[in-house]
Order: C-alpha cells, then sequence, then structure tokens
C-alpha cells in the first residue's frame, strides 16, 4: 500500500509563498496523473493543480500563473509552489495520485492526510 505524506503547509500573510511537496512510500513512476486538491471549510474539494506521468500540467483557473505543479520521480516527491497567495487560497491541501487502470485491474488512486495553508495577515 503507497502511503502519500504532504509537508509545507503554514500560515502565510497575503502575497507571500509556499512550496508545498508530497513524498510517496514508494516509486511514483507509475502515478498518472497526480494532483493537488484543497478543500476549504464548508466546501467541496476542489482540484487545484494537476501533473501527467509526462510532465503535462493543469491548472484551476483560481491558480493559473500564480502555483506551479512539478514533480521529481528520482524523489518520488510532487511539488505545488504557490505565490501570490491569498486568503480564499486557505484550505487543507491534499495530494492525490493515480495508477490507471490495466487489463487486469481497475485503476487505483491514493490520497495524503493533507496540509493546512492559511493566507491571513
Amino acid at each position: 500500500q503507497v502511503q502519500l505524506v504532504e509537508s509545507g503547509g503554514d500560515l502565510v500573510q497575503p502575497g507571500g509563498s509556499l512550496r508545498l511537496s508530497c513524498t510517496a512510500s514508494g516509486s511514483i513512476f507509475s502515478f498518472d496523473p497526480m494532483g493537488w486538491y484543497r478543500q476549504a471549510p464548508g466546501q467541496q474539494r476542489e482540484l487545484v493543480a494537476s501533473i501527467t506521468g509526462g510532465g503535462s500540467a493543469y491548472y484551476a483557473d483560481s491558480v493559473k500563473g500564480r502555483f506551479t505543479v512539478s514533480r521529481d520521480n528520482a524523489k518520488n516527491t510532487m511539488y505545488l509552489q504557490m505565490n501570490s497567495l491569498k486568503p480564499e487560497d486557505t484550505a487543507v491541501y491534499y495530494c492525490n495520485a493515480e495508477v490507471p487502470a490495466t487489463t487486469y485491474r481497475s485503476k487505483m488512486t491514493y490520497w495524503g492526510q493533507g496540509t493546512q495553508v492559511t493566507v491571513s495577515s
């Protein structure tokens, strides 16, 4: 069973930056895609950014131009660089990873436990 562990969440002022990390207990080579989700109090979990095995990235409109997702397969780690943070970015951020289905098994999905990001002055 693969485990995903997020880190890097913190309290930061508006306009500040943070870098989140998601480290897997094993190889992430087969994870396609990996993604960052967030959930604010009273709201549904939403996709923030994702990255395929080939390195193609997707961003939610609300974070385009401010957030950058990347992955380092050699370090079994995915990152989310967050710049120009806003109070509305406050949420618990979750790491997600999927292993595509094959002829012999269904798709597998893994989640981390989450890391709190708070943007406030």
